[in-house]
């Protein structure tokens, strides 16, 4: 995965987040405070060219934690729909539009769209373990208990997707392979880097169980493999959403209420 071309600095890349930003803040959702905060974020990641590397990444990694965590002020969530219940043996879920992680997400995509282009992928192997996690992960997660088999057709899918791809997946993927994976790799060698890596995405989704989070390992070296393999953002975006489809549509929905 060493990088054979640059693709340039391109400002206008920084044209997305700001203008999500804008429409928060048109929309009452997001303060002053936190079009301070944004803005201040996408500023910081702009200028990585003029910063010294490990600074960079370490204030973003924590900046972009906090705001997929919503964990800074200013950012208030938009309801997009009543609690509905997915599953019997589940709590209702409310879809919501986060704006501080889809920022994340944003502000991240405008630093990734500017990072060097890589080798050819491995296509082949990058379909095996796409298969290979689709697979195991809902069978370890219903071999766990953490859900039970739930066939459904949910309303309100397509928003669910909208919702999931650019919050979840983009920020998750960006965050966590783009940023953490690859410095990693860099430090560490491949295996070490793609192991703490998934198992740090796994420690962040331990606040909903921890049988969870076990199962989110598995998935975040299933992620982590295929971003390996490919040198590239979107196969691993894409199987991300697959597994978490899989989830919405097959299994229970978010969680069994055990």
């Amino acid at each position: 995965m060493s990088p054979t071309q640059g693709r340039g600095y391109a400002p206008w890349y920084w044209m997305l987040p700001l203008t999500w930003l804008a429409f928060g803040g048109a929309l009452g959702q997001i303060s002053l405070i936190g079009l301070l905060l944004g803005f201040l974020f996408v500023l910081w990641l702009a200028c990585s060219p003029r910063i010294a590397p490990w600074l960079w990444r370490c204030v973003t990694l924590l900046s972009s934690l906090a705001l997929a965590a919503h964990l800074l002020p200013g950012f208030t969530p938009l309801p997009l729909s009543e609690p509905l219940a997915y599953s019997p043996d589940a709590r209702p879920v409310l879809l919501r539009l986060s704006w501080d992680k889809v920022l994340a997400g944003l502000g991240l995509l405008g630093w990734w769209l500017q990072e060097p282009r890589h080798v050819p992928a491995r296509w082949p192997a990058v379909l095996l373990v796409s298969l290979l996690t689709l697979l195991l992960v809902p069978l370890v997660a219903l071999t766990l208990g953490v859900v039970g088999w739930q066939p459904k057709w949910p309303e309100q899918l397509a928003l669910w997707l909208a919702l999931n791809l650019s919050g979840a997946v983009l920020a998750e993927e960006l965050l966590f392979r783009g940023l953490l994976q690859r410095w990693l790799v860099q430090q560490l060698g491949t295996v070490a880097g793609l192991g703490l890596t998934a198992l740090l995405f796994g420690a962040a989704h331990w606040p909903f169980s921890p049988l969870f989070a076990a199962v989110a390992v598995l998935a975040g070296l299933g992620y982590g493999l295929v971003f390996h393999l490919s040198g590239r953002l979107w196969p691993a975006m894409a199987l991300h959403l697959a597994v978490n489809l899989c989830h919405v549509l097959l299994l229970t929905y978010p969680l069994r209420e055990l």
